[in-house]
C-alpha cells in the first residue's frame, strides 16, 4: 500500500522534477510542446482571450441578475448598461394568475453551453490512478477555443510559497517565474480565501471564491484538474498566460478565479487559460502538457 501511494505521488510530481524532465526529453516527445520564443507562448491572441472571457462573464452576470441588484444599486454607471437586459432574458410562456412572466435562472454549466456551445465538468479520469479529470460533457469545442481557466493564488517568484507547496501537485509556473497555486484544500485554500476577503470592497467582489467549494460560479475554473498527456493520450489543450487589463469591467471581476498574494504588487492580475489544440467532442477528456520547452 505504501509503495503504491508513493508511486502515485511520484507519477503526479515527476513532471515538475527537473532531472527527470532532462532525462526524458528525447523519450517523451509526444508530451512536449515546443514554442518559438517570438510567439510568447500565445496559441490565440490576447484579444481573443479577452473577448471570450467578457462574453462568458456577461452571460453569467445577466443570468444571475436578481443577485446582482445590490451591486448595481451602488454602481449606477454599470446599471445603465443593463437597463434592457430583463426584457432579453429567457422567460416562461405562462404564469400564475395575471399572466405575468418570470425569469428563468440557468445553472452555470448551462450558461456556458448556451454561450460558447460546450460545457465542461470534473469527472473521474480515464487514466488509471489519475484521480479527477476534466471532460467535455456537452457540445463541441473547436480548435483554438478557450476551454478552461487555471484558478488559484498568484505569487511573484520572490514571495513565500514554501509551506503551501509541500506535497502540492497544483503549483503552476509561468514563463516569467510567476506561480499560481491551484490547490483547493488545506493552507492553499485558506490563503486564497483570506486574500479574496482582503480585496473585497463591500458587496463588490474582485475575484471568485466559489471554485474552492463544490459549486463553481465560473464553470471554466476547473483547469487545475486537467491531467497530463501520455504515450496513448495526446494533449488536446495547452496553457496560455494572460494579464487582465485595467479596462476589465468591474462587475465581471467576481468571476475571476485568481487573486494576487500581495496587495502591493503593481501589475495586472495574471491568469492562465487552457486553449483547445484540436477539435474536442462530447465525452472526451482534456489533456495538457505539464511542461513546455520554449526554444
Amino acid at each position: 500500500m505504501l509503495l503504491r501511494a508513493l508511486r502515485r505521488r511520484w507519477e503526479s510530481y515527476k513532471y515538475r522534477f527537473v532531472p527527470w524532465i532532462a532525462l526524458n526529453l528525447r523519450h517523451k516527445r509526444r508530451t512536449l510542446r515546443f514554442v518559438p520564443e517570438e510567439s510568447k507562448d500565445k496559441t490565440i491572441s490576447d484579444e481573443n482571450v479577452l473577448q471570450t472571457l467578457l462574453k462568458t462573464f456577461k452571460s453569467l452576470f445577466v443570468n444571475d441578475m436578481a443577485r446582482q441588484m445590490p451591486l448595481l444599486s451602488l454602481l449606477p454607471e454599470v446599471r445603465s448598461k443593463y437597463l434592457e437586459v430583463p426584457n432579453a432574458q429567457p422567460e416562461t410562456s405562462t404564469a400564475i394568475g395575471d399572466n405575468q412572466r418570470s425569469q428563468i435562472t440557468f445553472h452555470a454549466e448551462d450558461v456556458l453551453f448556451n454561450t460558447l456551445g460546450f460545457s465542461i465538468a470534473r469527472r473521474r479520469s480515464s487514466l488509471v490512478s489519475a484521480g479527477t479529470g476534466v471532460f467535455v460533457t456537452r457540445g463541441f469545442v473547436p480548435k483554438g477555443t478557450l476551454v478552461a481557466m487555471y484558478p488559484g493564488t498568484v505569487y511573484e517568484n520572490y514571495e513565500p510559497i514554501f509551506f503551501q507547496s509541500i506535497g502540492n501537485p497544483f503549483i503552476f509556473r509561468c514563463i516569467d517565474g510567476v506561480l499560481i497555486d491551484g490547490n483547493d484544500k488545506g493552507i492553499s485554500k485558506a490563503v486564497y480565501r483570506s486574500c479574496s476577503k482582503r480585496d473585497q470592497l463591500g458587496p463588490l467582489k474582485m475575484n471568485d471564491v466559489s471554485w474552492i467549494v463544490a459549486a463553481a460560479q465560473n464553470p471554466l475554473a476547473v483547469g487545475q484538474y486537467v491531467n497530463n498527456c501520455s504515450a496513448d493520450k495526446a494533449a488536446n489543450v495547452c496553457y496560455q498566460e494572460f494579464d487582465i487589463p485595467e479596462c476589465f469591467p468591474i462587475e465581471f471581476k467576481q468571476y475571476l478565479p485568481n487573486v494576487s498574494y500581495s496587495h502591493e504588487v503593481q501589475r495586472p492580475l495574471r491568469v492562465v487559460v487552457l486553449v483547445a489544440l484540436k477539435d474536442i467532442g462530447p465525452g472526451e477528456e482534456l489533456f495538457s502538457n505539464y511542461y513546455t520547452i520554449v526554444s
